[in-house]
């Protein structure tokens, strides 16, 4: 049975705690005119789950949610537009990329167990290897070079620009003026969306439509910040559902006081005797994906990380970092200008490249050439060009326009578009001393209620490493998780074991421990000690010692068929052979 106040029902936290961010998290490649963000095509299968495409941080204070959220595409410029749905009128501020890349990087779990090889007599330790986003478009099809006025009527609330983005919020009471004026601006709305919005409209909410500003092109795209008052932090799933596909990645970053927690979704701790060790985890997307199907409504979240953000503290901000913009503001030199951006600490990223491809634009000649290539030698490829114009070429008005840069607006962009919000992001890390990563799998028939988070402080931490022991011994293998478990990998391969995939599932509250709504242990056991019986290893040719736990156990194949929690056989052949050592190496009398 599910305890009453671990589940809040969509609609008993709709109105005051409504916090629409849709997250599809992996990389994502769109046509022109395809939706962006949570209504995303697939990304590719292939594609690990730690690269996500667009992701979202939330934090919150004093009432107040701050959400920074990535934005990927790919399609024209004009065909951009991204609509958020938000309980209260927000502010808008640019965030960054090496937020998000630092993020995951740092907080991906990792299934890299320890390896022990037992062939023969040597025996060697070592490590295996938000919001829904629409189409924007017009009539002719092109708005580059004008973008028609936002229109001045009761619907819009606020408008603005920041970084590439022009923007409007909208009052969401009135779904039909709401729609209309998307479409009197030119924003495509597609087919079954006044269906998926209506949950959300209401008086007193909102919508953010969001765009690039005219002259600015799909590589301009920033991350952006969203502050908003509101008691919860929620994903508005429902509505992405309307472009959703299968299996859907959704992950959320939350920054608080204490670990983070699903609100409204179950919990599941994942079965790990299912996770291919022997190749890293490279099954653990499709274990997740599992367990979490097993939850009632597939409505459930794993924690990846829950613990301290000193993780990211000083990783975005060190001290002295970017410098300041003074010294920047008289260097008129290409070469010179791009060297002293990398010795301040610049990212060499999309963002830099964008920012300098406005004012020193790589020249037509050097289009085959990638952006991180030109800018590491600005001077030696311009006065390359040079070289080809004295050879008799036609003199290339490209390379004027390089060099003819204006280092004080160069260096404005920068602090605007990377530097300040780069130090603003850093300080969250240090303003929130709690960070958790959760994750999920989503489906389009599974989006019917909208995710809402909260914390708990008496839950215990989630580290990222997760240890076990992969004893490799002449063509098959045994692992040996923490708890002492021992599953026979014959042929070093992970063996197909019919079992769940969730150890557990619960729900948590906002105080005390998880409640257990489901149980696998001991299924789980049953089903390890059946392929144990019909996956044989070797024995081993090595003496025994004692496992982790502290119990005697081998470290050849001579294992116990039964998993347990600790090995219960000892070899006597292993035992003689071990008093024998002991007998050797003992002082003559």
């Amino acid at each position: 049975m599910r305890p009453s106040r671990c589940f809040v029902g969509a609609k008993a936290v709709s109105a005051p705690a409504f916090v629409a961010l849709f997250a599809s998290l992996l990389p994502i490649v769109l046509p022109a005119r395809a939706s962006a963000c949570g209504c995303f095509t697939p990304p590719s299968p292939a594609v690990p789950v730690v690269q996500a495409g667009e992701q979202i941080l939330f934090a919150r204070k004093n009432g107040i949610v701050t959400a920074h959220i990535r934005i990927q595409y790919q399609g024209s410029a004009d065909d951009f537009g991204w609509l958020l749905p938000l309980p209260s009128v927000p502010s808008l501020d640019l965030s960054t990329d090496e937020l998000f890349s630092e993020l995951v990087t740092r907080t991906t779990p990792v299934y890299v167990p320890t390896v022990i090889q037992e062939c023969g007599s040597a025996r060697v330790a070592s490590a295996a290897g938000g919001g829904c986003g629409y189409a924007a478009t017009s009539e002719s099809g092109d708005r580059s070079a004008s973008q028609p006025p936002v229109v001045p009527d009761a619907t819009v609330v606020l408008a603005g620009s920041v970084g590439p983005y022009d923007y409007a919020v909208l009052k969401a009471d009135d779904q039909a003026a709401m729609l209309g004026w998307l479409k009197a601006n030119r924003y495509f709305v597609p087919a079954g969306i006044d269906g998926a919005v209506t949950p959300y409209i209401h008086p007193g909410a909102y919508f953010l439509a969001l765009r690039l500003r005219a002259g600015e092109s799909v590589g301009s795209l920033l991350p952006v910040v969203v502050r908003y008052a509101s008691d919860l932090p929620m994903i508005p799933i429902v509505l992405t559902q309307v472009g959703a596909t299968p299996k859907m990645p959704v992950t959320a970053f939350l920054l608080g006081e204490a670990r983070g927690i699903p609100r409204n979704f179950h919990h599941v701790v994942l079965n790990e005797a299912a996770i291919d060790w022997a190749r890293g985890g490279a099954n653990y997307l499709d274990v997740v994906t599992q367990a979490v199907a097993e939850a009632p409504a597939r409505h459930a979240f794993v924690t990846e990380y829950a613990g301290s953000s000193s993780l990211l503290q000083g990783v975005l901000d060190p001290p002295a970092r970017f410098g300041e913009a003074a010294g920047l503001r008289d260097v008129h030199d290409p070469g010179k200008y791009v060297t002293q951006l990398r010795q301040r600490g610049f990212a060499w990223n999309r963002e830099l490249f964008g920012v300098l491809s406005r004012h020193i634009p790589k020249p037509q000649a050097l289009a085959a050439l990638t952006d991180a290539l030109f800018y590491a030698d600005v001077n030696g490829q311009l006065r390359g060009l040079e070289s080809m114009t004295r050879d008799g070429g036609a003199p290339d008005p490209d390379i004027a326009r390089a060099r003819a840069y204006d280092p004080a607006a160069l260096t404005d962009e920068l602090w605007m578009r990377i530097v300040e919000p780069t130090r603003t992001a850093g300080a969250l890390f240090r303003s929130y001393p709690h960070l958790t990563r959760l994750f999920t799998v989503l489906s389009p028939e599974d989006m019917t209620a909208d995710p809402v988070f909260d914390e708990n402080a008496d839950l215990p931490d989630v580290d990222l490493t997760h240890p076990a022991t992969l004893r490799a011994r002449c063509g098959a293998s045994v692992l040996e998780l923490p708890d002492g478990t021992l599953i026979n990998y014959a042929a070093r391969a992970l063996p197909a074991i019919e079992m769940p995939r969730a150890l557990r599932l619960e729900t948590l509250a906002m105080t005390g421990a998880p409640k257990v709504v489901t149980d696998n242990q001991s299924a789980i056991d049953a089903a390890i000690e059946k392929s144990n019986d019909a996956n044989p290893v070797p024995a081993a040719q090595a003496a025994a010692a004692s496992s982790s736990s502290g119990k005697p156990t081998l470290f050849g194949c001579a294992v116990s068929p039964h998993p347990g929690r600790t090995a219960q056989v000892a070899l006597i052949g292993s035992l003689l052979v071990l008093g024998l050592v002991l007998r050797r190496r003992s002082p003559r009398g």
